[in-house]
């Protein structure tokens, strides 16, 4: 859509994802990243944090169950979507109203971490399946043959 405003955020997961099904099977997933600024304190020299922001952020279908069983507890990662701002009134009648971010895109920092990637293929049910590949998938391909000059 047209002026949505799309934001990126890097920080942890403060909890394991929770997916859900709803009843016509379609899959939705939620998680909390929590993004704290850090700044140097030129006068102490001490790097000190800001206050955090903590986001709710919702994926559906097959990406909210890559999500919940990819990313745990603590993971670091970098997610990117659409900002999205729900408002309500709670029982006691008082208006109130909160940012989330509707997922386009996930995935963990490599910064400080390693993954093992596991491609997925759309099968023949239109559902997803882990792609055979190699082990190797870079010693997969057919080596050129060397010539010698001579």
């Amino acid at each position: 859509m047209a002026n949505e405003t799309v934001i990126t955020v890097v920080g942890n997961l403060t909890a394991d994802p929770e997916l859900r099904f709803l009843e016509n099977g379609t899959g939705m997933v939620k998680f909390t990243v929590a993004s704290t600024p850090r700044t140097l304190d030129r006068a102490s020299g001490q790097w000190k944090d800001g206050d955090p922001l903590f986001l709710t952020c919702t994926a559906w279908r097959d990406m909210a169950e890559h999500i919940a069983e990819s990313l745990t507890k603590g993971t670091r990662v970098i997610v990117t979507g659409r900002l999205k701002l729900s408002r309500w009134e709670n029982e006691q009648g008082e208006k109130r109203s909160a940012y989330g971010l509707d997922v386009d895109e996930v995935g963990p920092s490599l910064k400080w971490a390693q993954v093992k990637v596991n491609r997925m293929h759309r099968s023949k049910n239109d559902g997803f399946a882990p792609a055979e590949v190699p082990d190797d998938a870079w010693n997969a391909a057919t080596p050129a043959t060397a010539t010698s000059v001579g």
